[in-house]
């Protein structure tokens, strides 16, 4: 008998909702914990920024905080090394005996109007040379400090930082839902969405601009694209029967969705304004979750159609479907590494659920996570962290996993649990 794994998920995900309890939420800040350190790390020193204390404070501890968090950086102390701006000369021989790869000086001022201006130079200490250099204006200190994080991390590691990128997730509190959006280090969540019903699937645009989303406030589920920015909203899907799993084609033009109109849960895609809705799948079974591939060739997505729920591939144009998975009778919720090397899902392996990755060259099947109850990965847009959701102590979290595996993050709430995150892509 085929099992009705939508229906499974589904409840799963609604049972997960309806446990959210989360009290004074607006101002509560995503705590992380880290575990866990890249091969080699890089030693790297960040001086205390010149000039007034607060604003001095903030930015030195959010680029401090944000290279930490990667795993691949060794945070050298800087022993009292004030007094320092980006136009001094360091003395490399004392950060040498320190084994510093590299040192970042710099200074932040007031520019009036509410912006603030961050100038800094990376150092590289081995070769006794400038690195790099940038000068950011920004509205919040801390957005000054994660694009300066951005640009070490890029310096030095060859892969584009994503400390200036957003998240978002579901979590729900007195009977309401809420939709929050925050930076990728979870500081500064708001609530672009607060609802009555259900709101699960979020997904960003490629431009970051909008999210889709299945809402259940008209009693069925009913996909909506929400413009960020001004907080407006259209329905983009209202089909006979569910319509649910949202997700963009990567030039943003189309998104593939998911009907029960004809029957079967079936994948479809349809126009991001509306209208040209077009069936891409068309199976005995249940099809569901698509994900484009980078290159917006195929959809990924999950069946049953072969008995038990595994991961296929399709044309963008429909036709027929190429099984990915083979490892175990149960792997869903697949999802593309940006760079196309390898695809993230969730396995299950003796009843317990798990974070999988799958390098599309070799075929090598990796476990990442322990926990045994994951759910939702969603790649950074560097494709070198997977965000999930996850369990610990019993109480739902978002967690975090470098693409080897060696890097974990756990981010919770004080008092709460919070679902389906979604991580955003570049901002311009």
């Amino acid at each position: 008998m085929k099992i009705n794994f939508l229906k499974t998920i589904s409840k799963n995900i609604l049972l997960a909702l309806g446990l959210l309890s989360i009290n004074n939420f607006a101002n509560a800040q995503l705590s992380i914990e880290i575990t866990g350190a890249g091969a080699n790390q890089i030693g790297i020193a960040v001086a205390d920024f010149a000039g007034s204390t607060t604003p001095s404070s903030v930015i030195t501890q959010t680029i401090h905080n944000d290279l930490q968090r990667s795993g691949l950086f060794n945070l050298l102390p800087t022993d009292g090394y004030y007094d320092y701006d980006e136009n001094s000369q360091p003395n490399y021989k004392t950060w040498k005996s320190k084994n510093a790869d590299a040192l970042a000086l710099g200074s932040v001022s007031d520019a009036g109007n509410g912006k603030y201006i961050a100038r800094y130079r990376l150092h590289d200490v081995p070769q006794e040379s400038v690195l790099s250099g940038l000068e950011v204006s920004a509205n919040q200190i801390r957005t000054a400090g994660h694009k300066i994080a951005d640009d070490i991390y890029e310096k030095l590691t060859g892969q584009k930082g994503v400390f200036s990128t957003r998240i978002a997730y579901v979590m729900k509190s007195g009977g309401k839902y809420y939709l929050q959006i925050a930076d990728a280090d979870g500081e500064s969540p708001v609530s672009a969405l607060i609802s009555n019903e259900p709101i699960i699937s979020p997904t960003w645009s490629p431009d970051g601009n909008k999210l889709a989303y299945v809402s259940f406030e008209k009693k069925k589920p009913m996909i909506y694209v929400h413009h960020v920015s001004t907080g407006k909203r259209q329905i983009l899907a209202n089909f006979k029967g569910s319509n649910s799993a949202p997700a963009f084609s990567p030039d943003g033009s189309k998104v593939a969705i998911v009907l029960s109109k004809d029957g079967n849960s079936q994948i479809y895609t349809i126009n991001a304004n509306g209208g040209g809705l077009k069936r891409i799948t068309n199976s005995r079974g249940i099809d569901t979750e698509p994900k484009f591939s980078p290159d917006g060739n195929f959809i990924y997505f999950t069946s049953d159609r072969g008995g038990s729920p595994q991961i296929y591939k399709t044309s963008a144009n429909g036709g027929s479907a190429t099984r990915i998975t083979f490892e175990g009778n149960y792997n869903v919720s697949p999802r593309p590494s940006p760079d196309g090397k390898s695809l993230a899902f969730i396995s299950r392996r003796n009843g317990r659920f798990y974070l999988a990755s799958l390098d599309l060259a070799s075929g090598q099947t990796q476990i990442l996570n322990d926990t045994g109850k994951d759910e939702s990965p969603s790649f950074a847009p560097n494709s070198q962290m997977i965000l999930f959701a996850s369990y610990n102590g019993g109480r739902g979290i978002l967690s975090a996993v470098s693409a080897d595996g060696r890097v974990k993050q756990k981010l919770s709430v004080p008092s709460g649990e919070i679902r389906e995150p979604a991580w955003g892509p570049y901002r311009n």
